[in-house]
């Protein structure tokens, strides 16, 4: 995924949310994007929650449409050479693909960008439980 900052990138809100840090993983997809947002199904508080929650500001969101409907909007409305819509099922991958958007599951994007994933870490379920008892009082 390297590219001039001629390209798109949306990402499925589903698939912010399996990384290890949504607000890492913007800023970095800022250096090589011009324009970066998050597209989801759910309604719109349930995106302006999870952005605000983790510091992202997006230059696009879905707002009250669908996924469709928003990858069609954005489309329009930024023209870059390149338009990537990141997201985790085979219904998001046929959407970019009715949408003229190229698609990249979110494993292929972590793994081409190297962001972690949640869960990826190498401490494992024990290294999260002691995280968690070092934010007890």
């Amino acid at each position: 995924m390297n590219g001039s900052g001629e390209m798109t990138l949306a990402f499925e809100l589903s698939a912010l949310e399996e990384m290890e840090t949504s607000e890492a993983v913007f800023d970095d997809a800022r250096r090589w994007s011009q324009y970066v947002g998050v597209v989801s199904d759910k309604p719109t508080y349930v995106v302006t929650n999870f952005t605000r929650k983790n510091r992202i500001r997006q230059d696009f969101f879905s707002g009250p449409k669908g996924k469709g409907e928003s990858l069609e909007s954005v489309r329009e409305q930024f023209d870059t050479d390149r338009h990537v819509f990141v997201g985790t099922t085979d219904e998001d991958r046929e959407l970019a693909e009715q949408q003229e958007w190229e698609y990249l599951d979110v494993e292929e994007a972590a793994e081409a960008a190297e962001w972690e994933l949640a869960g990826d870490g190498e401490d494992g379920e024990d290294g999260v439980e002691e995280d968690q008892r070092d934010d007890w009082p």
